[in-house]
């Protein structure tokens, strides 16, 4: 029996502290002449990154249908809750579009001012292959107009016939079933390929009931819909349906490939437990053609993509759907359906997205020397939207509310990163980025006018006021970012790397931080995602943030790589943070406002400050014994990070507490179990200005095991073992369900002060099949 401790000791030492009783660059080559290039460089890029592959994927797919949640276990790393399906992954602190998220090199934006059709959301978990991030010190070959991070998703590359072997067919058939929620799955894959030429598909269907918790949180059982409750233990709109296709051809030749994926998403609904509303309807269809090639001089890489997003919300089936005085009036505990639609009369509130997103990137990856690679790219993207609400009755009456009228947000962006080989010690990475951004709107009108061409104030919740100042403003903006990244790393001996680097990221605001410009109550509540449960107002004088970040990895391991310990401590200045103000309460309160009003939701405006974020990632991974029983081994993660506003004095919103996790591990021929305990600090430290809800620390046990054989896999396991009640530390406030669009929200009904509960006890099962 061979036993590593070393490695172990100060994990277990900081868990202890914390919880108390609460190299591969490219190889040089000889001189041979011109050699032509046929195989792919090794991509210094990745040294700096974590990376999760098929093997790391794999464990999880029957576990989840939101591919966020892969990166579950990526130092570093948490999750904003949403809907089952689109979480957002936060990198130390910074999250949504203040990273930038790839899905097979495509730039993609949450087409929805609830951010409920995110990047990640596109995919089902079994398309993925591989999955990149760099934390924090990205290279500017990965991308920009972000100050956080990278999260790079790419789905399994063609398949060819090997020489000689004529032909390829292949396929692969699996399904899932987990008991929270009676959720379930299936999923096809199917291709045929000779030596040149390649067709592929991979699609995935999956569905699920509300989520329940491990026990109740609640003293109401009402949805606003008569005849419709919900138990007290059930969190209210977590149900989802999804469908997504993907098509792939390819054709190679020589070191040159073209490839062409065609992806296809169809999801009827997911319901949203932390927002007023709910996505009904979600069609999207993305185009993606890549072509890469080796040349004499290196190799050069293209890809044009056109995607488009057709996006439906409204109240879903556990929330009040009727409302205005003929439906009962807005203190009633359930809305009765009434007509005709006008005045008195509400039928929920139709809320639509639609937009265009068409990119194009080009990379030239040049071989200065054996020692020295040199990458050239430029990126342009297109990005349109428009967001409208039509009228429903009531309040939202007579005419179409334009959220957001021909939004444009253009980015053109130049790079250059230098990649070098100083010796077998040090690996150094350099790059530059210039990105242009610029954004513009349209003239917009509320529910009361019909055109824009009008003048005047007033109107049900200063509506036509807001909407005159917007329309007479400038409203088209251009930032000018620059990124700069410095990354080494030192090979120490054969057991200690340290990889370090600097870098400044900067972001342009997005349409939804400037372009939203009613103050009305009702219209602020619909332009959140962040989940929070407030309303949110657009801010036209925005200006971009601005980001330093330093950072250092410091990673100790076996020659083999069977036990390693890692320590990323890192520190990042925010110039211009986008943040939020308050507003005056009332229908006509200004923005911004001084508004002291606590335990109660509120109404906001972006506004820029200074912020500050720093943490330490530890992680660690040991073969702790082999035995005639099988491999014994032991992976730990501890994560750390501290946000505050430092104009403000205040918490940064959704910064996840002190976490760690232990998972033990054991292999044995086709067998792969493991335990694993989740640990998470209390929530005291919150943004005061959002009225953010604190919440208990807690412990989970999850149980996984599997077994594969040459052609199938068979997947077990249970979630939350002994059934604990916990809400999500960045799960956001409850309004799942009752009268969501009131605010303050009923008696007898505390909206404000419920965070989002996490999932009880669920037992899950998974087979998949090759053929």
């Amino acid at each position: 029996m061979q036993i590593a401790n070393l490695t172990i000791r100060p994990l277990i030492a900081a868990l202890l502290t914390a919880f108390g009783p609460s190299c591969l660059a490219a190889e040089p080559v000889a001189e041979l002449g011109v050699v032509r290039v046929t195989a792919p460089r090794p991509d210094g890029r990745s040294l700096f990154a974590e990376r999760l592959d098929e093997q790391g994927l794999r464990a999880l797919r029957s576990a989840t249908s939101d591919v966020a949640s892969l990166l579950r276990d990526v130092p570093g790393v948490s999750l904003y809750g949403a809907g089952a399906v689109s979480s957002l992954p936060a990198i130390h602190g910074l999250a949504d579009e203040r990273l930038r998220l790839t899905v097979d090199g495509m730039d993609l934006y949450a087409a929805c001012p609830n951010h409920m059709n995110t990047p990640l959301s596109y995919l089902d978990p079994i398309q993925v292959a591989v999955i990149d991030v760099w934390a924090g010190l990205s290279p500017v070959s990965a991308g920009g107009d972000a100050i956080g991070g990278v999260i790079r998703v790419e789905s399994a590359p063609p398949v060819f016939a090997r020489a000689g072997q004529g032909s390829l067919t292949q396929g692969e058939a699996g399904a899932f079933y987990r008991s929270n929620g009676h959720g379930w799955g299936v999923n096809l894959a199917a291709a045929y390929a000779t030596e040149s030429f390649s067709l592929g598909y991979r699609g995935a269907g999956a569905e699920s009931e509300n989520y329940k918790a491990g026990g109740t949180f609640k003293s109401y059982d009402f949805t606003g819909r008569a005849g419709h409750t919900l138990p007290r233990d059930e969190v209210g709109s977590t149900a989802y349906r999804t469908r997504n296709h993907q098509f792939t051809a390819a054709y190679k030749a020589g070191g040159h490939l073209i490839e062409a994926k065609v992806l296809y998403q169809d999801m009827p609904y997911q319901l949203y437990p932390n927002q007023r509303m709910d996505m009904l309807d979600n069609e999207s269809t993305k185009v993606n053609l890549r072509y890469a090639g080796s040349f004499d001089w290196g190799r050069l890489a293209a890809r044009v993509y056109r995607e488009t997003v057709d996006h439906y919300m409204d109240f879903g089936a556990d929330k009040r759907y009727w409302y205005g005085m003929a439906s009962g009036g807005s203190t009633a505990s359930n809305g009765i359906p009434c007509s005709p639609i006008g005045p008195t009369c509400a039928a929920g509130m139709p809320m639509y997205t639609a937009a265009k997103n068409t990119g194009a990137k080009l990379q030239a990856d040049l071989p200065l020397s054996q020692k020295d690679l040199l990458r050239l790219g430029a990126e342009l993207v297109r990005y349109r939207l428009d967001d409208w609400w039509e009228p429903s009755g009531a309040g939202m009456w007579p005419y179409t509310f334009w959220n957001i009228r021909d939004g444009k947000r253009d980015r053109t962006a130049l790079f250059g990163e230098w990649e070098a080989r100083l010796n077998p010690q040090w690996l150094t990475l350099a790059g530059l980025r210039y990105e242009r951004v610029a954004t513009d709107a349209g003239p917009v009108t509320g529910y009361i006018h019909a055109t824009p061409l009008y003048s005047g104030s007033g109107g049900t919740g200063s509506q036509t006021t807001d909407a005159v100042a917007f329309n007479n403003a400038d409203r088209s903006r251009t930032f000018n970012n620059w990124d700069l990244t410095l990354l080494a790393k030192y090979t120490v001996s054969a057991r200690q790397d340290i990889a370090f680097g600097l870098a400044h990221k900067e972001r342009a605001p997005s349409l939804y931080e400037l372009y939203p410009w009613s103050t009305w109550q009702m219209a602020a509540l619909m332009n959140n995602f962040v989940g929070d449960g407030n309303g949110y107002v657009g801010n036209l004088d925005l200006k971009k943030e601005k980001a330093n970040t330093l950072s250092a990895t410091f990673d100790w391991h076996a020659p083999d790589r069977s036990w390693e310990f890692k320590a990323t401590p890192y520190y990042t200045r925010v110039s211009d943070y986008i943040d939020a103000v308050r507003c005056g309460m009332g229908m006509s309160g200004n923005c911004p406002g001084n508004n002291p009003a606590a335990n109660q939701f509120l109404r906001l405006k972006y506004a820029n400050h200074d912020a500050r974020l720093y943490g330490l990632d530890l992680s660690t991974r040991l073969l702790l014994a082999k035995t005639s029983l099988g491999e014994f081994g032991l992976k730990g993660l501890l994560n750390y990070t501290h946000g505050k506003n430092t104009d403000t004095d205040d918490g940064l919103y959704n910064i996840m507490p002190l976490n760690a996790k232990l998972t033990l591990t054991h292999k044995r021929g086709g067998w792969d179990n493991a335990v694993e305990w989740v640990m998470v600090k209390g929530k005291d430290e919150v943004s005061q200005v959002r009225n953010e809800i604190e919440t208990s620390g807690y412990s989970l046990v999850n149980l996984r095991t599997s077994y594969a054989w040459k052609q199938a896999r068979l997947d077990f396991g249970i979630e939350n073992l002994f059934d604990r009640f916990y809400r999500l530390p960045t799960g956001g406030a409850y309004v799942g369900q009752g009268t969501t669009m009131t605010n303050p929200p009923l008696p007898n009904y505390p909206q404000w002060g419920t965070a989002v509960p996490g999932p009880g006890r669920s037992v899950y099962a998974g087979l998949n099949v090759k053929f």
